[in-house]
């Protein structure tokens, strides 16, 4: 999932506090999160100081261990409202508890029925929002403590979206949703916000219409009527019993209808859009589940659902457990996108099985979940010419995020500093694709066959838990100590390089096989664009290609040094059908590549496309190009839109206009 966002200049350098930490971590003998930590109920823990830099709460003092949400949907006043019960772990001798908290409505907390002094700082810490500060007042008792808070998210709350009835399909009914990462599950109720903490959950979620929670549902119960002529309410309940990372807690409730897509698969999504959606993925779903397995080791999660959200999702998808909340942009009719699920699933291991221990080891959730699902990729459609395809593909989207932030930005390293910055700045391939060119590069060094073994020793040594770079540093060089010629060549590693140096890494020697034909077709465009050739442009040119073949193909065409003429871009839209397309992976790329060439005939369908499309994924590229080409229509377009957008997405789109207009 993720948007491409440059970010402001970072004002120090990290590389001596990284090092610092790397001697810290390797003495390290479990992870602070580490289960070990339950051996010691009547002890205090103390553990290192918090590694993520990203979050108020002071978690190396007290620690999440159970979160049990009770609350109301209420689409009138556009929030949700209730108790949330948090039940912490005492780390050490501190008697104040403190949680990330943004733009939250706070009005009480007790423990054990007992009120106690709270405070919610009046002063904003950008970007992280107020620290709520919990004082216990005398000391505990126990080394446990339960806190019960009354909440009510407010209009600003950066974690859900709520569509109305004529925002959505069908303009029926009301509709709202979550996404919480990377920070922003603080705004949806009081947290420790880190990936370095994880929890288990049970939701308990009043509505009336249904509801979805990154859970395993439990049940329905206690139907209230409304006293007011209005739908009476539903509690829809919901328990994850495997501990996972404040972000990844997910809600959606709305007009929602499901169908099988496989032995342990549903899918969601509006009624009108079910049978496509069921369509779309029922011949793959397994399939790939299946292949995951045989990789890692069998699902942990029971059962892996998606949940296909209105049009405004800007990600292509959230790795929720149990419930991966998808784009709509991944029905196409032609099953040529569902490999994103491949994607999401693989995140079931890495990242939320797994994670990373702070936002500044991100490729250790992305980078690891590019490298299984490319591995899905190529048991499923064909072997390592496909996974080097998609490899391209991802080079592709590399040297764009590294060309738009500069080859010596922090954010174009392996691992980045993010002290005072907002994560969601730093998200763009680079993570993804230097992660999953490291974990290719090592898969060359020892073998695949030795590197398949590391494989579930890894996700096995850390499941459940979280780590940094240096923790699987240390992973991967002791389960190779004991192979003289892997070790041999494990010595040859220039770790420095690989997690600090800015820019690109080295890049493998991909098998190109299947993009060669893409790039020979650009070449001909390339000669026919610069008037050195009479190339005759026909259907025939792409009648073998698949969606991601035509993917490649516009890509090199939007990199020529000479965009194409107007003419030309009119007659390649009209020629491959690329201007009619429905796939929004090709369409899209088409319309940059009609913008770039000044092609008048492509602004209004890329004006529409940001109306009706707002996974940030396509919105971004094609912002830039309107604003650079025509700011008053880009200004139109987002206004005209905002209220469409998902807060996050239109966040970025206005840091954009600030920093190109």
């Amino acid at each position: 999932m993720r948007t491409f966002l440059a970010a402001r200049q970072l004002v120090f350098t990290f590389d001596l506090t990284l090092r610092c930490s790397l001697i810290a971590n390797t003495a390290r003998s479990f992870s602070t999160s580490s289960p070990k930590m339950a051996s010691h109920a009547h002890a205090v823990v103390r553990p290192l100081a918090k590694r993520d830099p990203n979050t108020l709460s002071n978690y190396d003092a007290w620690r999440m261990k159970h979160t049990t949400a009770d609350l109301e949907v209420d689409f009138d006043a556009k929030s949700l409202k209730g108790v949330v019960h948090l039940t912490l772990q005492r780390l050490a001798e501190e008697q104040k508890i403190v949680l990330d908290t943004s733009f939250l409505d706070v009005h009480s907390v007790s423990v054990g029925g007992k009120d106690v002094k709270f405070e919610v700082a009046s002063a904003r810490i950008e970007p992280y929002g107020s620290p709520l500060t919990i004082d216990l007042g005398e000391k505990p008792t126990s080394d446990e403590v339960t806190l019960s808070i009354g909440m009510q998210t407010t209009k600003d709350c950066t974690a859900l979206q709520w569509l109305t009835p004529a925002q959505t399909s069908n303009k029926k009914h009301p509709y709202m949703f979550s996404q919480c990462q990377a920070i922003h599950a603080r705004s949806l109720f009081p947290c420790q916000d880190t990936p370095d903490v994880k929890a288990t959950y049970t939701f308990n979620l009043r509505s009336p219409l249904p509801v979805l929670a990154s859970g395993l549902p439990t049940g329905s119960k206690d139907y209230r009527p409304s006293k007011d002529g209005k739908s009476g309410t539903l509690l829809y309940t919901f328990h994850q019993a495997i501990p996972m990372p404040s972000y990844l807690f997910a809600v959606a409730s709305g007009d929602l209808a499901s169908a099988s897509i496989g032995p342990r698969s549903t899918v969601w999504t509006g009624p009108e859009e079910l049978k496509a959606c069921q369509w779309e993925f029922e011949e793959d779903t397994e399939k790939y589940i299946q292949a995951a397995e045989s990789i890692v080791y069998p699902y942990t999660w029971t059962t892996y659902n998606v949940l296909v959200l209105p049009p405004s999702f800007p990600y292509g998808g959230m790795e929720n457990p149990t419930f991966t909340f998808a784009t709509p942009t991944l029905i196409s009719g032609d099953r040529q996108n569902v490999d994103v699920v491949a994607h999401e699933l693989a995140h079931s291991w890495s990242g939320n099985l797994v994670s990373a221990g702070s936002w500044q080891h991100f490729w250790l959730n992305e980078g690891w979940t590019v490298y299984l699902e490319r591995r899905i990729q190529g048991a499923i459609h064909g072997g390592d010419q496909v996974r080097d395809f998609s490899a391209i593909i991802g080079w592709k989207a590399l040297s764009d995020s590294i060309a738009q932030f500069g080859e010596d930005h922090e954010f174009t390293k392996l691992v980045q500093n993010l002290e005072g910055k907002d994560p969601d700045d730093a998200f763009s391939s680079v993570p993804y694709e230097k992660g999953f060119t490291f974990l290719y590069y090592l898969e060359k060094l020892v073998g695949i066959s030795k590197f398949d073994k590391f494989i579930p020793h890894y996700f096995t040594t850390f499941k459940e838990k979280s780590l940094d770079s240096y923790e699987f540093k240390e992973c991967l060089l002791s389960f190779f100590a004991s192979d003289a010629e892997a070790s041999k060549q494990l010595e040859t590693i220039d770790w420095d390089m690989w997690f600090y140096k800015p820019g690109f890494p080295l890049k493998p020697d991909f098998d190109t096989t299947l993009a060669d034909q893409c790039y020979d077709l650009a070449a001909k465009w390339e000669a026919l664009n610069d008037g050195k050739s009479d190339f005759k442009p026909s259907a025939k040119d792409i009648e073998t290609f698949n969606a991601n073949q035509s993917v490649v193909f516009l890509e090199k065409v939007q990199s020529f040094a000479k965009p194409l003429s107007p003419e030309l871009s009119k007659l390649m839209g009209e020629t491959y059908a690329y201007a009619s397309s429905q796939n929004v992976e090709v369409v899209s790329r088409y319309l940059v590549i009609g913008l770039k060439a000044d092609d008048k005939s492509a602004y209004e369908p890329a004006v529409e496309l940001l109306g009706k499309v707002g996974r940030m994924k396509f919105v971004r590229p094609l912002f830039r190009e309107l604003i650079i080409r025509d700011k008053d229509l880009a200004q139109k377009t987002l206004e005209k839109n905002k209220d469409f957008y998902h807060p996050i997405c239109r966040g970025m789109m206005e840091k954009m206009f600030n920093r190109l207009g």
